[in-house]
């Protein structure tokens, strides 16, 4: 997803900054990140946030979580952050990141994280990209190095290559899932379902009748 620039987004990026937590500021926060919020609850991010329907809808249903948005486009975190704002306020149980989702264990310390979501990611189908891929070896390091033992990814996305591709590094790195905890059509599991937080892009591949591609892994 790549967004036009808003010329109103470094602005109230830098008005809320209570909110949106900078990518500097943000690795000097490791360890401390309960302090941001009003309740001492575990912590959910979402590396990916996009627009943040998803984290927005989670930080609502769930207030007994402390969520956080992670997202590297500027344009993005800012629609996020002043659509959430603008709707409910400043949420005790949410927050974002403007920053790379790339080498999370600099921003937090081991078991800092309860569990972590991966929404629709960038598939990058080109073998050369391989490394880019949210689901790469190098990246689900960066995730154990930030989860509890035995901690949890929650993937979603519309791309089978990239569900199978992941499903295989997920295995390859000695990640395990029960048969209940992936589907191949989320959408026609009525019971898999329950309590399903929907993403934008979500919506929008509904709306085409095609699948969503969904796993639970755990370390």
């Amino acid at each position: 997803m790549h967004l036009r620039t808003k010329p109103w987004a470094s602005e109230w990026l830098a008005k809320h900054d209570d909110i949106v937590i900078s990518q500097e500021r943000a690795t000097s926060q490791i360890g401390q990140w309960q302090k941001l919020f009003d309740q001492n609850n575990p912590i959910h991010i979402e590396i990916g946030s996009g627009k943040g329907q998803f984290i927005l809808g989670m930080a609502l249903a769930h207030p007994e979580i402390n969520y956080i948005g992670m997202e590297i486009q500027e344009t993005a975190v800012a629609i996020a952050a002043r659509k959430s704002f603008d709707q409910v306020g400043k949420l005790p149980n949410l927050r974002y990141i403007y920053g790379n989702g790339n080498g999370v264990e600099t921003y937090f310390e081991k078991a800092e994280v309860s569990k972590l979501y991966l929404n629709f990611s960038d598939p990058w189908p080109k073998k050369r990209h391989e490394s880019r891929r949210l689901t790469y070896k190098s990246f689900l390091q960066s995730y154990e190095a930030i989860l509890p033992d035995y901690g949890e990814i929650e993937f979603k996305t519309d791309n089978r290559h990239l569900f199978e591709y992941s499903m295989v590094s997920f295995m390859d790195y000695g990640m395990r899932w029960s048969p209940e905890d992936y589907t191949l059509d989320l959408h026609d599991d009525e019971e898999k379902l329950i309590g399903n937080i929907e993403t934008e892009y979500e919506q929008k591949f509904m709306a085409k009748g095609q699948p969503i591609y969904k796993i639970k892994a755990h370390f």
